[in-house]
């Protein structure tokens, strides 16, 4: 039996993950989590076969949208047509821990917050986890940047292991974010735009051949756009310009997939 009261679906944006998605569901806590939902981005393995046969509900994009669209499709999918209150995002990669999942879940069914995220940092000993030297220190310098901008102290906003309430996702244009990887600085904006309370729990990462990751010359342009973002967001709060982001959310019908 579930040890909570609101409904939590774990979110598992895929993209050619066959390889680590059965350790990835064998290590979801099943008593924490009511249904897993499966985004597959036009993978060309056999990721979709195999969450299939593992009993996981999944969702195809026709074409490849980024995963920034396929959150997109995460969140829409596991609230409209699963009843999800909390939708916690687990990456298939197994890069990170899914029985941390509780850490997340528990502030978040007590109502103590709106969003909980892992923080590698708060995990102690990234670099010895594995994470290249270079993009430990941009991620310290972009954090930084990012408490400057919002006023509040995060250890870290890159963390792609988070949960959030349907609270916060219908509170934010999440559909009107990037469908690329600056999605995830886009709804944190969203969010402290929108006052929602964020809270976060240590978490420890595992870097592997397997494991997703992007480059050094992409992660230069994930940089830029984060740096973007800041700049809209200081211009929607001293209302000069909003950016369709920080605006209400309109109704949107999900893009063409297949269950």
């Amino acid at each position: 039996m579930p040890l909570h009261e609101k409904k939590v679906v774990a979110v598992l944006p895929a993209y050619n993950a066959e390889q680590t998605l059965k350790a990835t569901f064998d290590d979801i806590p099943k008593d924490w989590v009511d249904e897993i939902l499966l985004v597959d981005d036009c993978s060309r393995d056999n990721t979709v076969a195999l969450s299939r046969s593992l009993g996981i509900k999944t969702v195809v994009h026709q074409k490849n949208r980024g995963y920034g669209g396929n959150q997109k499709t995460c969140y829409r999918t596991a609230m409209d047509e699963m009843g999800g209150e909390i939708m916690v995002m687990v990456h298939p990669d197994h890069q990170y821990d899914p029985t941390i999942i509780p850490h997340l879940v528990a502030p978040l069914q007590a109502g103590e917050c709106d969003a909980v995220f892992g923080s590698r940092m708060l995990g102690g000993r990234p670099i010895e986890g594995g994470m290249p030297k270079w993009k430990y220190f941009a991620n310290l310098f972009l954090t930084m940047v990012e408490n400057a901008t919002f006023y509040i102290f995060l250890s870290e906003y890159h963390s792609g292991f988070r949960a959030y309430t349907k609270r916060y996702l219908d509170a934010v244009n999440f559909e009107g974010n990037s469908d690329d990887f600056v999605f995830d600085t886009e709804i944190i904006a969203q969010g402290v735009a929108k006052g929602m309370r964020i809270r976060e729990v240590p978490i420890s990462t595992r870097y592997f051949d397997e494991a997703s990751q992007i480059g050094f010359w992409r992660s230069v342009r994930y940089g830029l756009e984060i740096l973007k973002t800041m700049v809209l967001y200081k211009l929607h709060k001293k209302g000069i310009y909003s950016h369709p982001i920080f605006r209400d959310p309109a109704p949107s019908l999900r893009p063409a997939a297949q269950g």
